[in-house]
């Protein structure tokens, strides 16, 4: 089936604010033809900042992200728009933040209600001549959406392919924990549907095409469980890792909605009494290796392809995750380990090799960032900010805060230096970055910054959505 949007549907959705689709269509780009840049759109599930560009665990081995990092900016700011995947995703592709379209939840239809006819990023780029397509993981795996995409790998309802499972599950002896696990798989890379995914992408960078394309990639790795085959759990003897650093008394200051979101009494206790940290963070590891991997053969395919100098590169983590810091495992939360991701962006004659950016971003911002590299004309609905001109100078004035929002009404905030939180109750956690990294001590009750808070309050959402589709089996 041909799920392309003709121009007339895409006007009669986009409304008023289309018009400027009439505008002649620019760009910064070089190469063989400037007016035409690709966008190969790259997403890694799950995926912290445990890279090795960012710096956040010392024994991360990702050369293949790190090199790409080096071609052009590096966001070390980079947030996301809400810490669990549907969300996420919903945000990032529809330009709409969680606080007006009211998903919330990853088991939300994100295409009722407010989203029921936003013109999601590819169907924006088919709008205007390009060829949309994708493979994997992009949509949040129970809700695919068939109307963004002229063609996708597997298919269109089933957007993941199968992984082998080891057998004797649970590996790590923990019971009742829903695929939270990990250990080797006695399989080659090419049996892992990432690697399927991978390469069916590569195959289509090494096609030729008639018209523009964006060419979306999603990994699901390192997504729970992390059966990754044997040799990448190899690389991270778990008697050799470095665990996080961890506050024995962290949650001692924090609201009582920040210590319902933590659930310390939960996983982090089965992965301590059970004595599996060292191997769990081993688990991780092997799984951003893996998937490092996957990366480095479609970047390969572009380097080998005709459209390597024509192509904007995007890579992206739709969240973070917490490996015992906060006593707190997986997302969903507000504080640094779940909102911070990675994000690098590569654009032909607007980015330098090896800028880095510290700028509090969002990946809501991507949406309107690609469409004025491409110069589709904006879409008047989009509520993040183009990154042009971060790409063009990474040290360039940047005021707003990078907002997350976890559930109705609860928001951080994140500047440079502070991260601010306020819960729906009016609780909340300020913590300074420019001497407690690892958010330890929650200074909201000293007077003193009380015109700070005042001065993030400004950046709180307007609205908080009510908004709760019927949630599906």
């Amino acid at each position: 089936m041909n799920n392309r949007m003709d121009r007339r549907e895409f006007l009669r959705l986009v409304g008023a604010g289309a018009a400027a689709m009439a505008l002649p269509r620019f760009a910064f780009g070089a190469g063989p033809d400037p007016q035409k840049l690709n966008v190969l759109f790259i997403a890694v599930d799950d995926l912290n900042d445990w890279i090795g560009c960012l710096g956040g665990h010392p024994d991360a081995k990702t050369p293949s992200i790190d090199r790409l990092a080096k071609r052009g900016v590096l966001f070390t700011n980079a947030h996301c728009a809400a810490p669990l995947c549907n969300p996420s995703r919903a945000a990032i592709m529809t330009g709409i933040r969680p606080s007006t379209s009211g998903i919330y939840l990853n088991p939300q239809p994100w295409r009722k209600g407010v989203l029921k006819d936003a013109v999601t990023l590819p169907q924006h780029f088919t709008a205007n001549g390009y060829r949309s397509v994708g493979g994997g993981k992009i949509y949040h795996g129970r809700f695919p959406d068939p109307k963004s995409w002229q063609r996708y790998f597997p298919s269109q309802k089933r957007n993941k392919p199968p992984d082998p499972m080891p057998p004797g599950r649970p590996l790590n002896g923990i019971k009742n924990t829903r695929h939270f696990d990990w250990g080797p798989v006695d399989v080659k890379d090419e049996a892992m549907g990432d690697w399927k995914v991978a390469d069916w992408a590569s195959r289509e960078l090494a096609g030729k095409h008639d018209q523009p394309f964006f060419l979306a990639c999603g990994f699901f790795r390192p997504h729970l469980p992390w059966y990754v085959p044997k040799k990448y759990h190899e690389m991270f003897p778990p008697d050799k890792i470095t665990l996080p650093k961890v506050k024995k008394n962290d949650l001692s200051d924090v609201p009582p909605i920040g210590r319902s979101f933590a659930r310390p009494d939960g996983d982090h206790r089965k992965v301590i009494q059970s004595g599996n940290w060292r191997k769990a963070v081993s688990g991780y590891l092997a799984s951003i290796a893996f998937v490092d991997t996957c990366v480095g053969k479609v970047l390969d395919a572009l380097d080998r392809s005709p459209h390597a100098k024509n192509t904007v590169v995007v890579l992206w983590g739709d969240h973070g995750w917490h490996l015992g810091e906060k006593l707190h495992w997986r997302k969903f939360t507000l504080w640094e380990e779940a909102t911070r991701c990675p994000l690098m962006i590569v654009a032909p004659g607007v980015t330098r090799p090896g800028g880095v950016c510290t700028r509090p971003v969002n990946l809501i911002d991507l949406y309107p960032t690609l469409v004025e590299l491409c110069g589709l004309g904006p879409n008047a609905k989009l509520e993040g900010v183009s990154l042009a001109p971060l790409l063009k100078d990474p040290t360039a004035e940047w005021e707003r805060p990078s907002l997350t929002t976890y559930k109705r009404n609860n928001h951080s905030l994140r500047s440079e230096r502070w991260r601010y939180i306020r819960y729906s109750d009016g609780s909340e956690e300020l913590y300074d970055h420019g001497s407690d990294k690892n958010e330890w001590t929650n200074v909201a009750k000293d007077p003193k910054h009380d015109a700070l808070k005042k001065d993030f309050a400004k950046w709180l959402p307007k609205v908080n959505a009510k908004y709760k589709p019927k949630r599906t089996k």
